[in-house]
């Protein structure tokens, strides 16, 4: 099974983990970040998608 990245908002650092999700905004573990809803926000710092980055591990 691949691995999904890991993805860091730029405004504030925080990192998106599809192994976590995101069960404050109900995204179940293993959402990989292409998958997350265009309307779902950095749950740190309310930025958007589009202001985050892959990041290599």
């Amino acid at each position: 099974m691949k691995k999904s990245k890991k993805y860091r908002c730029e405004v504030c650092g925080y990192i998106y983990d599809p192994a976590v999700g995101d069960t404050n905004n109900e995204i179940e573990p293993n959402t990989p970040f292409e998958e997350l809803p265009d309307e779902w926000l950095c749950p740190t710092c309310s930025v958007g998608k589009e202001r985050f980055i892959e990041i290599e591990e």
